[in-house]
């Protein structure tokens, strides 16, 4: 088991192709990575370099306490998982499972043993005299994990290796996962594009853009205080709405004013914008589907909508309105809403809705930055 230190890492290509910027990250040992961002990010350089299969720009990875920027891949004790599982068509799901083993001349009857552990943790033992043409593919990339997992690396990475996966084995694989984390104990860093992947999955989340880290959290920190802009509209399914809006002060306390309607800040909020000296602003106001309310009434912090399309989810309903001028989502639970909407909303229907201050987020227009 081992840590891994990027310090000041950098990628470019052709001398002017910059792929990775100044990436700085302490993974610790038996703690979850998840890269997280779109395509062409940089994500997968980065598992490259730590890989050995990028050379490194600029800067210094270690793993454990040895700095590796020189060390073939092999000699670097990690295993890669690819997302198109790389598997040899001509040999067994056990001579596969077995390959990198016999090269590294582990005695037969260990290399027996190990396979047999590794495909019975992940439910393959069934499948061991076949070739990967005969299985599905959730099974073909059980094979290519239990190929790392014989090895026993002090780091496993993992680039998108459910991203070939339909939504129902995604599901599933992703639940074995966190099971074979739990019975390995061991370093992960995992490359994906898939933002639910990223939150189920991941001890921390680093959320790429463009070749830079944009933020490094728990799941539950990322989702709660975004730091900026783009992290705030990336994480979270469906993305969060944005508002133009402007942060005033009504009666001596800060507020949101939308439109016409005037969004009360708790006591914390109200704090932290006084203890940064924020002024009267215009701003943009980030809301969740999940944290709209729907209102009865128009009431002073109500704002007009009107219903473009209704999507059935089973327990809950995406609504998709016209508000303020532009389109924004209302995820809304079935149970709170009358009978006769429980199926959906018709085009055109006025709606209210209300917007809890202490779940709103406030981001500076100019720099994208989350003003809290």
């Amino acid at each position: 088991m081992a840590s891994v230190t990027l310090r000041n890492i950098k990628k470019v290509y052709d001398k002017d192709v910059v792929a990775v910027q100044e990436f700085n990250l302490d993974i610790a040992d038996k703690e979850f990575i998840v890269l997280v961002g779109p395509s062409g990010c940089g994500k997968s350089t980065t598992l490259r370099m730590i890989a050995g299969l990028e050379e490194i720009t600029e800067g210094e990875l270690y793993i454990g306490d040895k700095l590796v920027n020189d060390v073939a891949p092999k000699d670097r004790d990690i295993a890669m998982v690819f997302q198109n599982y790389a598997l040899y068509p001509h040999m067994t799901v056990y001579e596969n499972m077995a390959f990198g083993l016999k090269l590294r001349k582990v005695p037969k009857a260990e290399i027996d043993e190990k396979v047999k552990e590794a495909a019975d943790t992940l439910g393959i033992t069934d499948y061991l005299q076949r070739k990967p043409k005969a299985l599905s593919g959730g099974q073909r990339q059980r094979v290519a994990i239990g190929r790392a997992i014989v090895r026993h690396p002090q780091v496993f990475l993992m680039d998108e290796p459910l991203s070939n996966l339909d939504a129902k084995l995604r599901n599933q694989m992703r639940a074995e996962l966190i099971k074979l984390r739990q019975k390995e104990n061991t370093t992960f860093v995992y490359v994906t594009h898939d933002q639910t992947e990223a939150m189920t999955l991941g001890d921390r989340i680093v959320i790429m853009k463009d070749g830079y880290i944009q933020q490094i959290g728990t799941p539950q920190d990322v989702f709660n205080h975004p730091a900026n802009l783009f992290v705030a509209g990336f994480i979270g399914s469906p993305q969060m709405n944005f508002f133009e809006a402007e942060l005033v002060q009504d009666g001596g306390r800060y507020a949101v004013r939308l439109d016409d309607a005037l969004i009360e800040l708790p006591d914390a909020t109200e704090r932290a914008l006084k203890a940064k000296g924020v002024a009267s602003m215009k701003i943009v106001l980030g809301v969740r589907p999940e944290h709209i309310i729907l209102s009865a009434k128009k009431t002073r912090s109500a704002v007009n909508a009107v219903v473009d399309v209704s999507e059935m989810m089973g327990s809950e309903l995406y609504v998709h309105v016209n508000a303020v001028g532009r389109d924004c989502v209302l995820r809304i639970a079935t149970v709170d809403l009358p009978p006769e909407n429980r199926v959906g909303f018709k085009f055109g229907d006025q709606l209210h809705f209300t917007l809890d201050g202490a779940l709103a987020h406030l981001f500076d227009p100019e720099t994208s930055q989350n003003l809290l």
